[in-house]
């Protein structure tokens, strides 16, 4: 039965409601409609984007000059996380920390069905806010790199691999709808909108080369996608990338948008896994 709010939204948002054409959690999707539904996101992005834009650059710029490099993880993390508790909604708050454990999920799923010796599994899945407290956003970039560095070179004459073949060690189920705490009143700011004000805070706190890898830690995905889809049987799975080309490095021109179709990489490639391993009874972890 359709929802008073599904009822209240447009055509189309009613039809990318019930679209599953690409792979997508439902509850991502609803997630999603909710914050696109957040008024915030239709008025004060948009200027927030244009005037950090400006700004953002120019913190860049000055990173870059031949200056001594600083940087301040502790503060950043600090201050993420108490905007977060404190202005950033449910919904995107969600979203956010689906963004750990998806990502972990994948490159774990990689990890256990490499032929390259295996290191250590990611274990980033923070369930609430004040568990990305330890260094979660700037580990999750470099816990990536790590993973890909140690999976190493991809064998392409590995082939595919069956389902009873599949391994699924260190996947865990997602589930972060309770945050252990109750909605405050200025939790009203959206996904899109709270990664924009945040976009400079980000490149000034890093130094210069931890925020340029930061940056085109997104481009990745096409190469993820290719692993993936070679193990599962899936070349398809290369159309779900939007950032693609990892050799060519990009300043944070488009950011915002590069970052949100990064989390819908992970989610679609996520929910497509998890489809899998729905269909041949792996039991939850």
């Amino acid at each position: 039965m359709a929802s008073r709010a599904g009822q209240e939204r447009s055509p189309l948002l009613q039809a990318v409601a019930v679209d599953n054409s690409l792979p997508i959690d439902p509850a991502t999707v609803e997630l999603w409609l909710k914050d696109l539904e957040n008024p915030l996101r239709w008025f004060v992005r948009p200027v927030s984007q244009f005037v950090l834009g400006v700004l953002l650059h120019l913190t860049w710029a000055l990173k870059r000059l031949p200056l001594p490099q600083f940087r301040a993880h502790a503060a950043l993390q600090r201050t993420i996380n108490w905007f977060c508790r404190n202005f950033v909604s449910p919904e995107a708050n969600q979203l956010i920390l689906r963004h750990f454990a998806v990502e972990s999920n994948i490159l774990n799923f990689l990890r256990d069905n490499s032929d390259a010796p295996a290191g250590r599994p990611l274990e980033l899945y923070p369930r609430t806010i004040d568990e990305m407290l330890p260094r979660t956003f700037v580990e999750h970039d470099q816990e990536l790199f790590r993973m890909m560095r140690e999976l190493g070179p991809w064998d392409r004459s590995q082939g595919q691999k069956s389902p009873d073949q599949l391994q699924w060690t260190h996947w865990r189920e997602v589930d972060v709808t309770n945050q252990g705490q109750r909605r405050r009143w200025t939790q009203v700011i959206d996904f899109e909108t709270s990664h924009t004000l945040f976009m400079c805070l980000f490149c000034f706190l890093l130094t210069a080369e931890e925020y340029r890898d930061a940056v085109n830690g997104f481009n990745l995905d096409q190469s993820i996608a290719i692993r993936v889809g070679q193990v599962i049987g899936d070349p398809t799975l290369t159309e779900l990338a939007f950032n693609k080309y990892p050799h060519y490095l990009v300043g944070p021109w488009n950011l915002t948008q590069r970052f949100l179709m990064h989390g819908f990489f992970t989610e679609y490639l996520h929910a497509r896994l998890q489809e899998l391993r729905n269909a041949h009874g792996v039991s939850a972890r």
